[in-house]
């Protein structure tokens, strides 16, 4: 994979120029001995845009398990503050030039990788390569070869692999997976999940450019209702059929403003979901045979909330997000811990995906998914 100069990483950011090198596989545990088990792990974060900024880098500041150890910016401007703002060394600063050298520096043992969707399997594939553990923002990518690719890479190179599924580590997640798996209701017949918000600000955002973004609304917010309405009832879907639809086509050029889809589950249960760039929505609702339950809202950083039909309120103490979910991760690279957003759970979410862009392709036509339990994770 060659590598990327700050000039062609923001030409990227215009023009949607991207390309990946595409491997196959499965990925392969990795452990730490006894010694490195009790110390913090050191994260580098790749892409310094408003979602480091604004939650993962102070998420690191108040993690257990995990610490901001270094940068990778094509800005220098940023070098500077981030390095007096959280008491970075200048030897664990890289640009997209000398990204590689970042094998050399033991202080670093995991990479997150928080850039445009389409550099997602560069950045992971290179930083597999050097030796790091490797979180993937999601989606894992914009296509399954690349998901492949990285799962290949992460399997080679013998280092851990997670996707940035924060949802994972919510205990309201939890919960709702518990009252599936206990029945506490009965069985689940049927589940709904919204996902969205109002994009108005910037039609030049890389998320609205499809060579950046692999795609729209479903790639950036479909995915989490994807994600909760397997949990919500316990299994993959078997198959799914999907609509696609605009109000603002003149905004929305080149990428889905909002998706409804159906999906069946081997049960018998039914699932619906919606996710937009036009439409403000964050909700979960399971029906049980003799009951429901539902989190409004889910998706967003918290603090969630929820209730049940037997008039309780489900409701935990705000944590971030982000917080849990890096120390989960760096606790799975450290013990052998649950991995609770493995490559193959981005893996599946996008076949998934990819079976709802044909779905819609077609018409709405209904595509079957032979998903088994990839990506199930009690």
């Amino acid at each position: 994979m060659s590598n990327i100069s700050r000039r062609t990483f923001n030409k990227r950011l215009t023009q949607g120029i991207a390309g990946t090198a595409l491997f196959t596989g499965m990925p392969i545990a990795c452990g730490m001995g006894a010694g490195q088990q009790e110390r913090k792990l050191g994260v580098a974060l790749v892409g310094l845009g408003s979602y480091s900024a604004g939650q993962l880098a102070p998420a690191l500041v108040s993690a257990e398990h995990c610490y901001l150890a270094g940068i990778v910016t094509g800005t220098p401007l940023k070098e500077k503050q981030w390095m007096e703002q959280y008491d970075i060394p200048k030897e664990s600063v890289y640009n997209y030039e000398n990204f590689d050298d970042i094998a050399k520096n033991d202080t670093i043992d995991i990479v997150y990788v928080v850039l445009p969707n389409s550099m997602h399997a560069e950045f992971c594939i290179r930083a597999a390569k050097a030796g790091k553990h490797v979180i993937c923002e999601k989606p894992m990518a914009v296509s399954v070869l690349e998901c492949d690719a990285i799962i290949e890479a992460c399997n080679t190179a013998g280092v851990k692999l997670s996707v940035g599924y924060r949802m994972q580590s919510d205990p309201y997640t939890d919960e709702i997976k518990r009252m599936v798996r206990e029945k506490s209701f009965g069985n689940v017949q049927y589940v709904s999940s919204d996902a969205g918000y109002i994009s108005r600000s910037n039609p030049d955002q890389w998320r609205l450019n499809k060579a950046l973004s692999g795609g729209g609304a479903l790639l950036n917010m479909g995915v989490y209702s994807i994600q909760s309405n397997i949990y919500g009832v316990g299994k993959n879907p078997i198959s799914v059929s999907a609509q696609e639809f605009s109000t603002r086509p003149e905004y929305f050029k080149d990428t889905d403003e909002s998706i409804t889809a159906q999906m069946q589950f081997p049960n018998g249960a039914a699932g619906h979901l919606f996710t937009s760039h036009n439409a403000n929505a964050n909700r979960l609702f399971v029906s049980f045979e003799k009951g429901w339950a539902e989190l409004n809202p889910c998706h967003s950083y918290g603090p969630l909330a929820g209730r049940t039909s037997d008039g309780k309120q489900i409701k935990f103490p705000h944590r971030s997000q982000q917080m849990l979910q890096m120390d989960d991760f760096a606790k799975h690279i450290k013990t052998g811990s649950t991995n609770f957003a493995p490559g193959e759970m981005g893996k599946r979410d996008m076949i998934i995906c990819e079976a709802i862009y044909q779905s819609i392709k077609e018409g709405g036509k209904t595509i079957p998914l032979d998903l088994g339990d990839m990506g199930i994770v009690s």
